[in-house]
């Protein structure tokens, strides 16, 4: 099954409307039989979105920072929970496992994946599609950010494309499908051997 990394926010001090959309994406990815690559966190929207996802039978990988375990929560109840030594180590491991990248609004670390991940696109290091999720318009500063740097030749047009915008669920999730096909892959590669904590029962 496709597996599909998600970017998003551990901050508990944002509008219950983040993880009651980060919930709805859970649910979503479940429906489809995909698998979710989380954080591995059990706060806010990081843990809204897993354990929905585990609540419509899907299975969840979540990967987190020796360093977050406690900060962050760490999510036990994931079926797979891996616990990495650092943050590069943390976004290699979701990168590695991912076929697609959705991105729900978020702070500066939900900007670092995005934008990580965005530019290893550009540079051809992966095809795999990259969408934002964006319902009440909290990235579109960055949105006519991009816009502004292509105009200025800073940003190609070819890369500004591969970042999909999306403002509902299910076109986010049709977006994903739609890079699948003109990828004509889901690219999905073997992640590394990490150290692994077995998930509560």
């Amino acid at each position: 099954m496709p597996a599909v990394t998600v970017f998003c926010a551990s901050s508990e001090d944002i509008d219950e409307r983040y993880s009651v959309l980060a919930g709805e994406v859970g649910f979503a990815l479940a429906r489809r039989g995909w698998t979710l690559v989380s954080g591995g966190g059990s706060v806010s929207c990081m843990g809204a979105v897993a354990r929905a996802a585990r609540a419509g039978g899907a299975h969840t990988v979540g990967v987190i920072p020796r360093a977050l375990v406690e900060l962050e929560v760490a999510d036990h109840g994931a079926d797979e929970l891996v616990v990495t030594e650092d943050m590069r180590e943390r976004k290699g491991e979701m990168d590695r496992r991912a076929d697609a990248f959705l991105t729900l609004p978020g702070g500066i670390g939900t900007l670092e994946e995005l934008l990580e991940i965005w530019v290893a696109r550009s540079l051809g290091m992966h095809d795999k599609p990259i969408v934002v999720l964006d319902p009440w318009g909290d990235l579109q500063h960055l949105a006519v950010l991009v816009s502004g740097l292509v105009q200025s030749g800073f940003v190609r047009d070819v890369s500004a494309a591969h970042l999909v915008w999306t403002t509902d669920v299910d076109d986010a999730l049709a977006a994903i499908e739609k890079g699948w096909a003109e990828a004509g892959t889901h690219g999905h590669a073997e992640p590394t051997p990490g150290e692994w904590l077995e998930a509560e029962p």
